[in-house]
């Protein structure tokens, strides 16, 4: 099916914020199982002040036929400005195309990927909560790029937090470092790791596997002392591996929480608001390399309360 009617009317008539998405999602479903030509009346409720049929639990049913489980809109579309208008000029879209019931299925699945794209569009959050550790709060953080992933397969949002958690701290502590895209792999760069500095190779990972393993016993043929930063459950796993190899007693494992709640601490003097200026210093380091380095502005890390 040409979607190209379909993008021109989601472009005129802005349907890019979260209410409006959930509303035409649920109102295709409709159109879909109704008789064509639809008739807008119908749509209309009794008051006609709202587009009858909608609700957040039948929103969420839709999505997570398609994976997805994140909320959406708890109104679920039916209190968002304008929709009255989007449902009528749909309805009338929907009759000038009359699809198929196939085509329908397609055109959902159009609709599903703007909301993947409205999702994946919004930046991660870093709370300003003073009654939350710092390992907690990069714990939090960790978690939504986890949950990003999920919901988007085959992009490693968390992995690249974490590399660039790691490089935005290195970078306050030596702006020297030399720092790449999360996806530009070692060997045709020429590094032992992610990062050399010194006679120091350092790895970032969510996965400690073989791989990475072999990777840092050649560090160490080569004269170089590797370091593998990861999330806190996978730091036995990588002592595990490299204890199966016979080098654990030549390698150091980090959990990402501990190095970041470290460093804010000590950096931080121990002090509430200096701490809080140094989370901000962090998150202002990690941004402008993501803008330098990444495409993808939705890694942006937002912090406040």
């Amino acid at each position: 099916m040409n979607l190209e009617p379909i993008e021109r009317f989601r472009d005129s008539h802005g349907i890019n914020t979260k209410g409006n998405l959930a509303g035409i999602l649920q109102l295709n479903r409709a159109f879909s199982r109704d008789t064509l030509p639809i008739d807008p009346d119908d749509y209309l409720t009794d008051k006609e002040g709202q587009v009858k049929g909608l609700s957040k639990t039948n929103c969420q049913r839709i999505l997570s036929e398609h994976g997805i489980r994140r909320v959406l809109a708890a109104e679920a579309g039916r209190t968002s400005r304008g929709l009255m208008g989007i449902m009528k000029d749909y309805a009338e879209l929907i009759n000038q195309e009359n699809p198929s019931r196939e085509e329908f299925d397609e055109i959902e699945r159009f609709w599903i990927d703007c909301i993947r794209r409205f999702f994946s569009s919004k930046p991660f959050r870093l709370e300003a909560d003073d009654s939350l550790s710092i390992t907690a709060a990069v714990g939090y953080l960790l978690e939504q790029a986890k949950k990003r992933q999920k919901e988007n397969p085959g992009t490693m949002y968390e992995g690249t937090v974490l590399q660039h958690l790691v490089a935005a701290k290195l970078s306050i502590i030596m702006p020297e470092v030399e720092i790449n895209g999360a996806s530009v792999a070692d060997d045709p760069t020429g590094r032992g790791g992610d990062f050399n500095i010194g006679d120091t190779a350092i790895h970032c990972t969510t996965a400690p596997a073989t791989l990475l393993m072999e990777k840092c016993q050649h560090n160490i043929q080569n004269g170089l002392r590797p370091i593998i930063i990861t999330v806190k459950d996978r730091v036995k796993t990588a002592w595990d591996l490299a204890a199966d190899m016979n080098f654990a007693e030549r390698l150091e494992v980090w959990d990402i929480q501990a190095f970041l709640s470290t460093n804010v601490h000590e950096h931080g003097h121990f002090s509430q608001d200096e701490r809080k200026a140094m989370l901000a210093d962090l998150v202002t380091a990690y941004n402008r390399i993501i803008d330098t380095h990444e495409t993808d502005p939705s890694l942006r890390i937002e912090y406040g309360n």
